[in-house]
This record gives C-alpha cells, sequence and structure tokens, in this order.
C-alpha cells in the first residue's frame, strides 16, 4: 500500500499541484491521465523517489518496492540485451549473500532462546521469501520468458545493445523492471514504440501482474483493456474515479452537467430567498423571518462547478498544393544492414490524396522505408518519385531533435522565411503556448509539449504528402484527437506510422503491412486490418480441430460426453428430457452449419483481400468495385459470425440444462 497525503510541488510562483491525496491498493490499475505539463511525469518521479515535493508526504512499508520506467532512459550500450536484462538481478545477488551469512552465522549459534537469533531467523525468512517472490528459482527462464514476449529473437539475446533502436532500448528497459516483482509498477507511456502485437503482449502480462500498477499513457485502448481506476491531474483538482478512462469521461461530462443544474437551481433559490428577504425585511412583524432567512442563506454551503479545461490545441494543415497523379511507385525494393536483410522485393505505388498506414512488427522496416521514400536511405530497386511532391516529414525521434538551447518561439523563428506572413505567437498560442511559455527554453518543456512543438513546425510550409512516424508518442489525449480530425481534413497524400489503435482507427483508406518478404496491402482502416488477422488465426485454430471452439467472450463449448453425464443425472421426466434431447440435436446440427459457413466466408475475404492486394492501385475505377465487393463479403462473414455465437451460447444453455 502506499499514501500520498497533501502533496504540492510549485516551481516560484507557479503551482504545478498541491493538497494533492491518494492512495494506492495491492493489485490497483490505475491510469494517470491530464493534459500535457499537468504534473503527471513529476508525480512519478516523486513517488519513484526520484524527486522531492514541495510539501506532502509518500509513505509505504519498509519492505514496499516500487519500480519505475521514465519516458526517457540512458542505456548501458556495451552490454548484451540478455546480461543487461540479468543486471535487474543486482538484488538476488545482495539477498544471496546475506543468506549466506545468517546462515553461517546462526550454524554457529547456541542461542536458541536469544533475541538476536529470532532476529536472525526472522531476517533469513524474509529474504527467502523475498527471493521466492522475485523468481530467483528460474532466473533465466524468466528472462528468456519476458524478452521474448517482448518480441527479442534468440539471437537477439546475444547481441549488443548498441546495435538496437530506442524502441527495442526501452524494451530491455520494460523486461528489467518486470524481471524485478515490485509491489507498485511506475510506467510512464511504456507503449511508446511498441507494435501492436507486443502491446497487446504487455496488456496480457500486466493484466496478470501480482502487484498494483499506476500508468501514463496516451493509448485510450490499453487504458481502457488494462486500468480500472482513472486519475486526472487538472489545473484546478485531482479526480478520483474507479473505472477505465472512457467510462470516467462519461462520467466527468455528467458530473458537471448536475453540478451546473445544481448550481442553476441553488441560483434560483437564493434569487426567491433574497425577494423575500428584501420585501419583508422594513415591516416590522416580518422582520424576525427575514433574519431567519438571512441566516439560512449565510448557512447555505454553495454548488461548486468544476472549472472545465477545455484547453486544447487548435490547427488544420495548409492547402496541399496539387501533386502529380502518382505520388510514389517502388518496385522490387530491398534494403540491409551489413548482412541483416530488412526486407526484399518490396512492391508499393500509392496516389494523389490516399491515406495510408504503415504497419508491421518492430524491425521489419517501417521506418527504414519511409527514410527510403524520403531519400534518407540508399537501396536497390527502383523507387520514382512523382510530380510536384513536396514531402513533410515528422520523424520518430523529432521532439528530441529540437535544439534544446533555444526558446519556444526561437525555435520556429529559425525555420521562417523573411517573406512570411504567419504570425508565430499566434500560432505558437493555437498548439497552447501563450504569454511566457513563448519564451521558456526547449529544454525545460515536457514530452508532450515538446511534441507539440514539434507539429507546430509542420505547419509553417504548405506540403502535399506528409509522413509522420510514430506522431502520437508522448502527445495528450486532446492533443491526439485535433491531430487526427487536422490528418482526416487534409487534401494532401498521408503516410502514417503508428502503434495506436485508437489513432489509426478511421483514419486511413489502406493499411500496408511490412513484412521482410514485401508489403501486403488491405482495404480499410486498422480495425479492418486487425479484423482480418484474427480471423486468419481463428481459421488456423478450427483446422487443428480440438473439438472445441473459443468465443471472443472466453466461452468454451462443452464436449458432447458431458451433455450425456449431466442428462442422466437430470431427474426430469421422461417428456421433458425428450424435448430438451431433441433441441440440443437441432441447436449442434445449427452450430456445425454455421461454423462450416463462417470457414467459407473467411476463405472468400482472404481471397478477395489477396485480389485487392494485386490490383493496380492507380486504377481507382477497379479498386472502388473490388471495395464496394470486399465490404459486401465482410458484411456476410460479420452477419455469419453473429448467427454462430448466438447459436453457440444457445447450444451451451442447452447443454448445461
Amino acid at each position: 500500500m502506499l499514501t500520498v497525503t497533501q502533496l504540492g510541488v510549485h516551481f516560484g510562483e507557479r503551482t504545478l499541484f498541491e493538497g494533492l491525496n491518494l492512495f494506492i491498493g495491492k493489485r490497483e490499475r490505475i491510469g494517470l491521465v491530464g493534459r500535457n505539463g499537468a504534473g503527471k511525469s513529476t508525480l512519478m518521479y516523486i513517488l519513484a523517489g526520484i524527486n522531492k515535493p514541495s510539501e506532502g508526504t509518500v509513505s509505504y512499508p519498509n519492505d514496499y518496492k516500487i519500480g519505475y520506467l521514465p519516458q526517457e532512459m540512458n542505456h548501458n550500450e556495451g552490454e548484451t540485451v540478455f546480461d543487461e536484462a540479468a543486471s535487474a538481478f543486482a538484488e538476488v545477488k545482495q539477498l544471496e549473500a546475506r543468506i549466506a551469512e545468517i546462515t553461517e552465522e546462526i550454524s554457529s549459534r547456541m542461542d536458541y532462546e536469544s533475541s538476536e537469533y529470532g532476529r536472525l531467523i526472522d531476517e533469513l525468512t524474509d529474504a527467502n521469501t523475498r527471493l521466492d517472490i522475485i523468481g530467483a528459482g528460474n532466473l533465466e527462464e524468466n528472462i528468456y520468458r519476458i524478452l521474448q514476449g517482448l518480441g527479442f529473437k534468440d539471437e537477439d539475446l546475444k547481441r549488443k545493445m548498441s546495435e538496437f533502436s530506442g524502441g527495442w532500448k526501452m524494451r530491455v528497459e520494460l523486461a528489467k523492471l518486470l524481471l524485478t516483482n515490485p509491489n507498485l509498477l511506475l510506467l510512464d507511456e511504456p507503449t511508446n514504440h511498441l507494435d501492436i502485437e507486443s502491446i497487446e503482449w504487455l496488456e496480457g502480462f500486466l493484466k496478470n501482474y501480482a502487484g498494483a500498477i499506476l500508468l501514463i499513457s496516451h493509448d485510450r485502448m490499453f487504458l481502457d483493456t488494462l486500468t480500472e481506476r482513472t486519475i486526472e491531474i487538472s489545473p484546478y483538482k485531482l479526480y478520483d474515479f474507479k473505472a477505465p478512462y472512457t467510462k470516467y469521461q462519461v462520467w466527468r461530462e455528467e458530473e458537471r452537467e448536475r453540478q451546473l443544474q445544481a448550481s442553476k437551481n441553488q441560483k434560483k433559490y437564493i434569487e426567491e430567498t433574497q425577494v423575500l428577504i428584501n420585501k419583508f425585511r422594513a415591516k416590522k412583524n416580518k422582520a424576525a423571518f427575514a433574519q431567519s432567512l438571512i441566516k439560512k442563506l449565510d448557512k447555505l454551503e454553495r454548488v461548486e462547478v468544476d472549472a472545465a479545461d477545455n484547453a486544447k490545441i487548435k490547427f488544420r494543415f495548409p492547402p496541399a498544393p496539387r501533386s502529380g497523379k502518382v505520388v510514389f511507385e517502388a518496385k522490387g525494393l530491398c534494403k540491409s544492414f551489413g548482412n541483416l536483410e530488412v526486407f526484399k522485393g518490396l512492391d508499393f505505388i500509392m496516389a494523389r490524396q490516399e491515406k495510408v498506414a504503415f504497419v508491421g512488427k518492430n524491425g521489419a522496416g517501417k521506418t527504414t522505408l519511409t527514410r527510403i521514400l524520403l531519400g534518407l536511405e540508399s537501396f536497390e530497386g527502383d523507387l520514382i518519385k512523382g510530380h510536384n511532391v513536396d514531402i513533410g516529414y515528422y520523424a520518430q525521434n523529432q521532439a528530441e531533435e529540437l535544439n534544446q538551447k533555444i526558446t519556444v518561439l526561437e525555435t520556429l523563428e529559425a525555420e521562417v522565411t523573411l517573406d512570411s506572413k504567419v504570425n508565430l505567437r499566434s500560432m505558437l498560442g493555437s498548439f497552447l503556448f501563450s504569454g511566457e511559455d513563448v519564451d521558456k527554453k526547449v529544454s525545460v518543456l515536457s514530452g508532450g509539449e515538446k511534441a507539440r512543438l514539434a507539429l507546430c513546425k509542420l505547419l509553417l510550409h504548405p506540403y502535399n504528402v506528409l509522413i509522420l512516424d510514430e506522431p502520437t508518442n508522448h502527445l495528450d489525449l486532446k492533443s491526439k484527437s485535433v491531430l487526427k480530425d487536422a490528418l482526416a481534413s487534409f487534401d494532401g497524400s498521408l503516410i502514417v506510422v503508428s502503434h495506436d489503435r485508437d489513432f489509426l482507427s478511421g483514419l486511413t483508406e489502406f493499411v500496408n503491412e511490412v513484412t521482410p518478404n514485401g508489403l501486403k496491402q488491405y482495404i480499410g482502416d486498422i480495425k479492418n486490418f486487425l479484423h482480418i488477422k484474427h480471423a486468419e488465426s481463428i481459421g488456423a485454430y478450427e483446422a487443428s480441430k480440438t473439438g472445441e471452439r473459443t468465443l471472443s467472450k472466453g466461452k468454451k463449448s462443452v464436449p458432447s460426453d458431458s451433455v450425456a453425464k449431466q442428462s442422466s443425472r437430470h431427474k426430469d421426466d421422461y417428456e421433458t428430457r425428450k424435448a430438451r434431447d431433441k433441441a440440443l440435436r437441432k441447436a449442434s446440427k445449427s452450430v456445425t452449419r454455421l461454423e462450416k459457413a463462417v470457414s467459407e466466408a473467411e476463405i472468400n475475404l482472404a481471397s478477395k483481400n489477396e485480389e485487392v492486394a494485386n490490383v493496380d492501385p492507380s486504377d481507382r475505377k477497379k479498386m472502388t468495385e473490388l471495395s464496394y465487393e470486399f465490404e459486401e463479403i465482410q458484411k456476410v462473414h460479420d452477419d455469419l459470425l453473429a448467427k454462430w455465437e448466438k447459436a453457440l451460447i444457445e447450444k451451451e444453455k442447452l447443454e448445461e440444462g
């Protein structure tokens, strides 16, 4: 358990937050949210013991261990991945050494009844218990399991840390943290740089984690999947609600509506009472009544309405100059780094005004492909860039590449030309840099503020192609939503690399999966892509012929022999049993028939998707026809799947009697 009491942080005359009270219980899953710069990371620094608060206390038991994953980390570049992960067990070595010391000491003592002997026995028990909690008995197995879960292959474990990108290094730090089994995990943007498969693995791992978790994330799906409680730090107060983020948002809006209505009713009551007071105050026989009304109003507790923190960035991308009909056309692209082959035989074509998402596992070459399109990487194969194509680029580490020594305003001034008519202060204001904020050094900005500044730079020039590599890293949820709307209304071409499922949903027309053997195109947004991927895995599951089928709700069909046992034990009369058995046979046939239909629909879906992937994207008429055909097949598939689930649930009800 961890308790925070009257915590406050002040920077000169500026108050970040104050009077903050918080209790974190065992196995709680808490999402910490708030706009960029509200103090989320600052609070984590304090809880982790890195920084001291201006006022207040943080208290927890002596044996309570806190693990912290920051946004920015220093890495031991010379170690191998495995050895760096194993360095997390420094505590194990200390405990083992201490256990050896105590064991040797108690073996030579004879004062079994003394308090000192009892103290040594207690310390030995505690040390062994801690070793069991950490899992010291199978260290290597745990290291392999967690590193592989985070996407590392066996051969990667012997490679040096210096050979990996920042995202992969962050995974090693996360592995070190998970290996130590702290009582409380403090995770500051753990999904940044993780691919979708690794995020799903992390979700599953953290759901079963034995300790408590306090999590900062701007991935709405990740928060909703994992957390059960939401804490928001705002400039006005701390809000604490026992529900995931999306439900919390609904509650906050409803709560404020209730407060507004209560305040309105109270104001009306006060006005009506004041009229009575004014009416009777001057009358002798009513003066006492008027005084009682005055006292009643003085004692009345005024309804407070939470101040709305509606500050959010406001912007649109400038109109895109017209480019050629084909923006990019690549054939047989190959890329290697020394002996490491990233991808080969990659074909890609992109038409004007298309919006495309690049997805794939970390290391598949998404960022490398974008850099090839930008002319920043060498390659083998053919690549043609269309007429009048002008590219705006937001790199994965764009915020970190800002000049830390200059101010926010100077950052934009360094980018504009002399003939530019842009009002820089007004533009910065739309990105929530107002007043003295524009004179802040870049080095003191939070991760989210740096990301906003980097995005602001993109607006200084009217590009007709935008290539964005993980643009939502560090952005708060409101800023992400505004960016998504701006990109949706952008009239140029868009390529976006992102692991954020919520952000990609509904944004793009195509999803291009980058693999070592090339690129595969899917019609629709990320939801459709994930649906197809899951459908393929279900098909593989059915092909295993285990005799069972699993629903998305986690229900499992009961083997038929258990139905017979249940039926034989049931004490219904003969007619009832006969009717139920008949209904069960009918339901079983329906489930089997629908299973077969769903499988056929999945094959048709995959076949049509393959047809789409092979068509020339510049042939818009053919692409439109195939899109309609694909949607029709998908609708049939979804209807059949819904009927199958309904039939299976009905069958299970009959089996349960």
